[in-house]
C-alpha cells in the first residue's frame, strides 16, 4: 500500500492512524506509489488551491490503476467531506472514499478485516522508508500538467485556484460519557444556529465527524524520528466567516487528559523527542471536558516526560491566551519559546466582518502581555488578504499593525471564497489583481522587520536540530532552533563543523547540537557547530 498525504499536520497524523491501522491488519507499506496494489490520497478541502492539489494528485495517482500495478484507489479526507458522491461519480478509477470522521472504515475500504484488539502496551510502530516523498504535502502533484481523460469534479469550481464526512467513528469517541460525545455549549448552540450545516453540499453526508484516536491507536510515525505530533482535539466551534474546517470536520472535541500523557510517554520512550501538540484551536483544550485552564495544565504534565527536550503547540486563539497558559510556557525549559496566534487581520471593521472581534490595539497589548511574560519568545501569526469588503484604509491599519508588532514569523493568505462560508454570500468582493498586490506588499514588509530580527540573532548560541543535509548542495546541512515550528518556518543552514573534529557527515539527522549563530538573511540563518549531539 502507498499513502499520500495533503494538507496540514492534523491530516498527517489522520493518515499516520490509518497506516497504523492497515499495518496491524497485515499491509504491507510502500514509499514508491508505483509498487503499491493499493493507494491511498489523503486530501485536504481547506481552499482552492487546497482542493486543486488535492483533485490533481487523485488523478495522478489514478494513472497507476490505468497503466500500473495498482488495483485499488482509496480517496479520504477533508474532500470526501464536501465532495463525496461527486468524486465517485467523476473519477471512477476511485474504488472507495474514507471522510474525516471514519478512520477506521480504510480497513473495510482496502478488503481487510478488523483483527483482534493488539495484545502489546504500545501501538507505536515508527517507520523511516515512507516518508516525505509519500506522507508530505505536494511531493506527488508539483508538476500540474498531468492531463486526465474525466472532465474536472462536477460543483468544484477550479477559476480561483491560482490564489496561492461523513459517518459518526465505528467506536464511542475519545472524550465520551457512555459513547455520548461531550460538547462546549458554544459548539451546541452554533449547531443550533446552522454552523456547521452541510446542506448544500452536493454527496456530503447529514452527520458530522465525531471520530477521535486515543493512545491505544495504532500509527505509523511518518515524521523524523526525534520528532511528532500529537493531536489533542479536533473540530472547531468559532463562527469565523472565511472558514469551511468547521462543516468539514465537526465541533470541537478534546481527547482525554490521561489519553495524550499516554501517548506522549510512549512516543518519548521510543526515541521522540520533539512533540508538537496540534488542534484547530489548542487553547480550548479541555473546555468540554470540563476542564479550566486545560491546555496549560496538559503542557504542565507533559513536560514533566524525562526525555521530552521540546514541547510547542499549534495554535492559539487570541482571547484564550491566559496568564495560566503564559506562566507554564516561561516556567518550564523544554516547552518551546514560541507562540503561533493567528490573527487573521488587524482592522476591526473587518474583524466584525470576519466574526473574529478585537482589533489592532487590543492585539498589541496582547502581544506585549505575552513578551512580558515569556522573554525572548517568538511569535507567528498568520493574515488573509482581500476578505469582502476590506477597503483601502483597513489595509493600512494591517500594514500600520505588523510594523509595531515586530512579528518573528508571518504568513500571507490570499482571500478564497469558500461555498459554504459565511463570507460567501458577502458582496464587495476584492478583485484578484488587488489582492495578490496587497500580498506582495506585506510580505515585502515583513521580509524587512524579519532580517532585522534575524540579524540580532548573529552571535547567539542555540541548540539546533539537525534535519539532515541540504537539497541545495551535501556541503550544508539544515537544522531548526526552538524558536522554528517543523516546516512552516524558516531553516538554519550548517556550514562550519570543524568544532567537532570532523566533516559534515559527523552530523546525525534528528541529533540535537549547540550551535553559533554566524550570518543572517531574511528569514534563515547560518550556524555553525560549537559542540554535540546533546
Amino acid at each position: 500500500m502507498g499513502f499520500i498525504s495533503l494538507g496540514c499536520p492534523k491530516n498527517l497524523v489522520d493518515s499516520e492512524v490509518m497506516m497504523g491501522l492497515l499495518d496491524r491488519a497485515g499491509a504491507r507499506l510502500t514509499a514508491h506509489p508505483e509498487d503499491a496494489e493499493i493507494l491511498v490520497v489523503n486530501t485536504c478541502s481547506f481552499i482552492d488551491t487546497a482542493k486543486q492539489e488535492s483533485v490533481d494528485t487523485i488523478l495522478e495517482m489514478a494513472r497507476h490503476k490505468t497503466s500500473g500495478s495498482a488495483k485499488k484507489l482509496i480517496v479520504a479526507g477533508c474532500l470526501v467531506e464536501r465532495y463525496r458522491d461527486e468524486i465517485m461519480k467523476s473519477i471512477p478509477e476511485v474504488d472507495a472514499v474514507v471522510g474525516t470522521g471514519e478512520l477506521e472504515a480504510i480497513l473495510e475500504a482496502a478488503g481487510l478485516a478488523r483483527p483482534a484488539a493488539a495484545v502489546s502496551t504500545s501501538p507505536f510502530n515508527i517507520i523511516t522508508s515512507v516518508h516525505a516523498a509519500e506522507t508530505r504535502p505536494g511531493k506527488e502533484s508539483q508538476s500540474g500538467t498531468h492531463k486526465h481523460e474525466h472532465e474536472p469534479l462536477k460543483g468544484l469550481d477550479f477559476s480561483r485556484a491560482e490564489h496561492g464526512t461523513g459517518l459518526a467513528g465505528a467506536l464511542a469517541p475519545e472524550g465520551s460519557i457512555s459513547g455520548v460525545t461531550k460538547f462546549r455549549p458554544e459548539g451546541d448552540l452554533r449547531e443550533q444556529q446552522g454552523r456547521f450545516t452541510r446542506e448544500d453540499w452536493q454527496g456530503a453526508t447529514h452527520l458530522l465527524p465525531t471520530y477521535l484516536y486515543d493512545e491505544a491507536t495504532p500509527r505509523f510515525l511518518t515524521t523524523p524520528k526525534s520528532s511528532a505530533y500529537i493531536k489533542i482535539a479536533e473540530g472547531c466551534d468559532h463562527p469565523c466567516t472565511f472558514c469551511v474546517i468547521p462543516n468539514l470536520r465537526g465541533k470541537f472535541r478534546s481527547r482525554r487528559f490521561e489519553s495524550v500523557v499516554a501517548e506522549a510517554q510512549q512516543l518519548v520512550a521510543r526515541g521522540v523527542e520533539e512533540i508538537t501538540l496540534i488542534g484547530q484551536d489548542t487553547t480550548c483544550y479541555g473546555e468540554d471536558l470540563g476542564l479550566k485552564d486545560g491546555l496549560a495544565t496538559l503542557l504542565d504534565a507533559l513536560a514533566k516526560i524525562e526525555g521530552l527536550r521540546w514541547l510547542r503547540f499549534l495554535y492559539a486563539y487570541p482571547n484564550r491566551i491566559t496568564g495560566k497558559l503564559l506562566e507554564t510556557i516561561a516556567r518550564h525549559d523544554n516547552i518551546c519559546k514560541y507562540l503561533d496566534v493567528p490573527l487573521q487581520h488587524a482592522s476591526p471593521d473587518l474583524l466584525k466582518r470576519m466574526k473574529r472581534g478585537a482589533g489592532a490595539d487590543i492585539f498589541l497589548k496582547t502581544i506585549e502581555k505575552v513578551r512580558a511574560a515569556v522573554p525572548g519568545i517568538a511569535l507567528r501569526t498568520s493574515f488573509i488578504v482581500g476578505f469582502p469588503g476590506e477597503t483601502v484604509r483597513d489595509y493600512e491599519i494591517l500594514q500600520e499593525f505588523i510594523t509595531a508588532a515586530k512579528f518573528d514569523w508571518l504568513g500571507v493568505f490570499s482571500y478564497s471564497d469558500e461555498e459554504g462560508s459565511g463570507a460567501f454570500s458577502f458582496n464587495e468582493k476584492v478583485p484578484k489583481r488587488t489582492i495578490e498586490a496587497r500580498k506582495r506588499r506585506l510580505m515585502k514588509l515583513q521580509q524587512a522587520i524579519s532580517k532585522k530580527a534575524k540579524q540580532q540573532w548573529v552571535g547567539r548560541e542555540l541548540v539546533v536540530l539537525a534535519e539532515g543535509e541540504s537539497d541545495e548542495t551535501p556541503l550544508l546541512w539544515e537544522g531548526r532552533t526552538q524558536f522554528h515550528a517543523p516546516e512552516i518556518d524558516g531553516k538554519v543552514y550548517i556550514n562550519d563543523f570543524t568544532e567537532l573534529g570532523a566533516d559534515v557527515t559527523a552530523l546525525e539527522p534528528g541529533r540535537f547540537y549547540r550551535a553559533e549563530i554566524t550570518e543572517a538573511h531574511e528569514y534563515d540563518v547560518v550556524a555553525k557547530i560549537l559542540a554535540g549531539p546533546l
